[in-house]
């Protein structure tokens, strides 16, 4: 049966890994301002915290609380939390992740200078930080016969780029995780619940504002080359991504599972002639 307006997430329970992130904190701010209920959580406990008091201050409903995606009990006791304060949780996005210089190749190095153990911290938190939390809230979800989880994946997962050989890795085991997660899920427990993922193209973020813009916010050579792969001819904003979470979220998509939805202004589209 169809909802008259199919696309409304009022009142949903929606919780967020890496919700003190850029990303994972603008995520929060929108679907609080959508009537939906957000459980911010972040390994800084400090940062999910304020963040929920700042959307508090409007009026909309929010927690914040410290939560170690790669930590069973951590992750349980934040289920626990949320299901006290909001009853359950309907929603769980996967938006923890990062990348780490051992893991990457510099211009001026080859594999062969790779890390092993920065190698395996990125994919541990990249990968392992979203296999977890979906493992916890997913049973969650599985008893009451309903759930949505997306998960963040990466430009770096369906093309060779550059330098970022962990991070590259760890992105494309995401895609394969929520293709096969969101079989189990609809195969063994059925159809309410769904597992989906986006993946954006570049978007300037604490991490990789110096890799592509100068103090003066001119493009580096790197920056210039991102630019001219991408036909849209610009980098993204944040706030972009939020009309597809709201669409995955929503019953709307509730016959999409198992998707990677580009969100990258024609990146992966272009074949650059």
């Amino acid at each position: 049966m169809l909802v008259q307006n199919s696309f409304d997430i009022q009142g949903k329970i929606i919780a967020i890994t890496g919700g003190g992130g850029v990303l994972g904190s603008n995520m929060a701010s929108y679907l609080a301002s959508q009537g939906a209920k957000v459980a911010i959580m972040d390994l800084r406990a400090e940062l999910a915290i304020a963040k929920a008091e700042t959307i508090a201050k409007n009026g909309e409903e929010a927690i914040g609380l410290a939560a170690n995606v790669l930590d069973q009990s951590s992750l349980e006791h934040a289920l626990d939390i949320i299901v006290n304060r909001f009853g359950k949780v309907d929603a769980l996005i996967n938006a923890a992740g990062g990348n780490m210089p051992g893991a990457t190749i510099g211009p001026d190095s080859d594999i062969f200078s790779l890390s092993m153990e920065a190698f395996q911290k990125v994919s541990e938190l990249n990968l392992n930080g979203s296999v977890l939390p979906s493992l916890v809230f997913g049973k969650h979800m599985v008893a009451h016969k309903a759930g949505a989880i997306i998960n963040i994946s990466s430009m770096t997962a369906q093309r060779a780029i550059s330098r970022v050989v962990g991070y590259s890795a760890a992105k494309a085991a995401i895609d394969n995780y929520t293709k096969w997660l969101a079989c189990e899920f609809a195969l063994k427990f059925g159809d309410g619940l769904r597992v989906n993922a986006i993946a954006p193209g570049f978007f300037i973020g604490d991490q990789n504002r110096k890799l592509l813009l100068h103090e003066d916010g001119s493009l580096t050579t790197r920056g210039a080359a991102i630019i001219k792969q991408t036909p849209m001819g610009r980098f993204g904003d944040a706030n972009e991504l939020n009309g597809t979470i709201h669409w995955l979220l929503s019953e709307a998509a509730r016959f999409v599972t198992g998707i990677v939805v580009p969100i990258d202004g024609g990146f992966s589209a272009y074949s650059g002639i």
